[in-house]
């Protein structure tokens, strides 16, 4: 299981979303409201502006290259229309 919240606007699959999006890695591990984003565990998906919501994202980011990046508060200002 792999769930990230974000602390910036992303475009997944050609649709724009806003900070403080939550994505899962698949369809089983997505909650209600969650993007299914299934690279975004993968170096091609991993940004400094997600944030692990478990431990599995937490194992992932911590073997990314962002495992230093400090994490932000979610507040919209990188929104797409913020």
């Amino acid at each position: 299981m792999a769930r990230f919240g974000s602390t910036q606007a992303f475009q997944v699959n050609n649709k724009k979303y806003k900070a403080g999006q939550t994505y899962a890695d698949t369809t089983g591990n997505a909650l209600a409201g969650d993007v299914v984003w299934a690279t975004v565990g993968t170096s091609a998906g991993m940004s400094p502006g997600l944030v692990p919501l478990d431990a599995g994202a937490t194992t992932i980011m911590n073997a990314s290259r962002f495992a230093s990046t400090p994490s932000y508060r979610i507040d919209g200002v990188n929104s797409i229309d913020g």
